[in-house]
This record gives structure tokens, C-alpha cells and sequence, in this order.
């Protein structure tokens, strides 16, 4: 069993920065993206990973390639949240026509709901644990929340409560046998 699994988000794109949701689109990282995940391979300096898995999307990649992991297995349920119809646009935006709308909380016209994620989540979660060693993931703000919550044992919209900024490192593992946040948005 996997003794833990450590969770990169990828680096700043032009969206991420305006705060517009992004799941498909498929955006470079800025070039301050770039030099930010340069910075993810000192922090996973000293740890051998039995796996290292990457969202198919290129942010994600690319992040996986500049921290030093070019050879990252794609791993399509890593690919993030699926914003349907309010792909592109940012919250306020939404609830000028949803009031209130959070991806937590309500439904994406055309996208995924937090049930479909999990689903996808736990597959990654059941993944890891059957790993024989300590697993580096590479994926999104909301999918990695979602895995959060998930690798802890809480519903999927729980992941509200991890805030989770680009190029950040966390780590999620045990205290005892029982699943543990050890380090979060580093």
C-alpha cells in the first residue's frame, strides 16, 4: 500500500489568474507558471516515487516536465472538473445568471457534478493505495480537491474547504492507518 501520494497543482495560466474556469481548454502555462513549477523539484527533492501520474491536459504536463518528471503516465481521470457552459467564465459572471452559484454547491449546465468527479477520484484513489510505493500526481485546482476529500473519506463537495493555490505541493498520507492530511498547499 502506498504510504502517501503528493498532490502538484501545475502552474499559473493566463485563466487561473483571472480566475476563470478552466477544464478543457487546454492553455499554456505563463511564463511566471513556468518559473514557478521549475521551483515543484526542489520541493520533491529527496522522495523516490513508485508512480507519477499527470492530467492529460498540458498545463499539467508541461508542469510535470519543468519539476522534472517528463516521463509522467497519463492518467485520463486526473483531467480537471468539466465546467460545461461555464467554461471560460468566472464566478461572478456565473451568478449574474445563477445567484450564488459555486461549483460545490450547484449544478454546471452541460458539465460534471461533484458525483462525477468522485467517481473519477476514486479510481485514482484506489490506484494509489495499490501502489507499492509513494505516488506524485499532477493535475488541477478542483480535481485535486476533490481527491482530497475523497482520499479522506468525505463526500466529494468537501473539497470547498481546501483551498488550493497553482504550483503548490501537498501531501496526503496516513496518521496511523487512518488516511491524514500531512501537508497542504506548500
Amino acid at each position: 500500500m502506498a504510504d502517501s501520494v503528493t498532490l502538484v497543482r501545475h502552474g499559473a495560466t493566463e485563466w487561473s489568474v483571472s480566475g476563470q474556469h478552466t477544464s478543457t481548454t487546454d492553455l499554456p502555462l505563463l511564463p511566471e507558471g513556468e518559473a514557478a513549477a521549475r521551483t515543484v523539484a526542489g520541493r520533491l527533492a529527496g522522495t523516490t516515487f513508485a508512480e507519477v501520474l499527470t492530467s492529460p491536459l498540458r498545463r499539467a504536463r508541461h508542469t510535470a516536465e519543468l519539476a522534472g518528471y517528463p516521463g509522467a503516465e497519463v492518467c485520463p481521470d486526473l483531467v480537471e472538473w468539466s465546467y460545461g457552459d461555464y467554461e471560460g467564465r468566472t464566478t461572478p459572471q456565473i451568478r449574474e445568471q445563477d445567484p450564488g452559484w459555486t461549483v460545490w454547491t450547484h449544478p454546471s449546465p452541460g458539465g460534471e457534478s461533484a458525483a462525477q468527479v468522485a467517481a473519477r477520484c476514486d479510481r485514482v484513489v484506489e490506484r494509489v493505495r495499490a501502489a507499492s510505493g509513494p505516488v506524485l500526481v499532477f493535475a488541477h485546482g478542483h480535481v485535486l480537491r476533490v481527491l482530497t476529500a475523497r482520499w479522506l473519506g468525505l463526500a466529494p463537495t468537501e473539497g470547498r474547504l481546501f483551498r488550493l493555490d497553482t504550483a503548490t505541493v501537498s501531501v496526503l498520507g496516513h496518521e496511523r492507518e487512518t488516511p491524514a492530511l500531512l501537508r497542504w498547499n506548500a
